[in-house]
């Protein structure tokens, strides 16, 4: 439980609803920023703004996934205009307060007096872990919204084995898919092998995808050329799931007339309850290892 804790939250999207549901469940006092136009009430939610947040008292400041850009400015889905945090403001917290972001943003990465309180919530393993399950179930949508053929017995291409990949394998594998899956590396492709996947190395990579019903691709450097564009077969889909800035020369498959969707942020989109579970989850432990 997170009694007698105080945690204030700015901006955020519908995920950080649910959070700060879980959050205030677990006994903590939550203050938010950037939430005027909240249609629903939160019963032990203090709705406040920068200038009335009681800083001495905060033990933790939870930002958006996306951070805060370069201006300070943090994503905000419930306001009208985005709550702005300078440097000068985040110097009033106490020296054992935290500060939770999704990523680390230039402008993150400047703030001295929070050196080793940072916490990037998407760098760690459980995060990652616990939202390639959304990040899945959406990959999945996708696939049924924008094919016209089932996935059972369709050809599916993963590029990458890292968290998202590993969870994509057994998703589409239990829906009946041949899925084949793209390393640079041995052991990995050991795994792709006792995963009862296909294993593809570089050099088989674009012959590979002459069959490609589905590619997905999860690395977020650009590795989905134009010439493994040409290789595809023109009814295919693409969906790019990786980070900003993704992997996919998106120009080159709309003039080759395949489909090719951007999708990053999946768990925020199509389960806006488990993915703010999730976030509540691994902060409740954060604070209580850090208490």
């Amino acid at each position: 439980m997170l009694t007698g804790k105080s945690i204030v939250v700015i901006g955020g999207d519908a995920r950080h609803v649910e959070m700060m549901n879980q959050l205030i469940e677990k006994d903590a006092t939550v203050y938010a920023i950037g939430y005027e136009e909240l249609d629903d009430e939160i019963e032990g939610l203090f709705l406040t703004d920068v200038d009335h947040i009681p800083k001495e008292k905060i033990d933790a400041i939870i930002l958006p996934v996306t951070g805060l850009d370069q201006k300070g400015y943090a994503e905000g889905h419930f306001a009208e205009s985005s709550p702005q945090i300078t440097e000068e403001w985040l110097n009033g917290f106490p020296e054992h307060c935290l500060l939770f972001t999704g990523i680390m943003t230039p402008f993150l990465s400047e703030l001295s007096m929070f050196e080793n309180r940072i916490i990037k919530l998407f760098d760690r393993d459980d995060v990652a872990i616990y939202n390639s399950i959304p990040t899945a179930e959406g990959t999945v949508m996708f696939a049924i919204q924008h094919t016209d053929f089932t996935i059972h017995n369709a050809n599916v291409t993963i590029l990458g084995l890292g968290r998202v990949g590993k969870t994509l394998i057994h998703t589409f594998k239990g829906l009946g898919a041949n899925v084949s899956v793209y390393s640079r590396h041995d052991d990995e492709l050991a795994r792709i092998f006792e995963y009862q996947a296909t294993p593809i190395r570089y050099e088989e990579l674009e012959q590979s995808l002459r069959n490609c019903n589905i590619l997905i691709n999860t690395i977020p450097a650009l590795i989905v050329t134009p010439s493994l564009i040409s290789a595809l077969p023109k009814d295919s889909l693409i969906i790019d799931l990786a980070s900003k800035p993704g992997g996919v020369d998106f120009r080159f498959a709309k003039k080759r007339g395949i489909k090719a969707m951007l999708a990053p942020g999946l768990p925020g989109l199509v389960a806006s309850k488990t993915a703010g579970r999730i976030l509540a989850r691994v902060i409740h432990n954060i604070m209580l290892e850090n208490a």
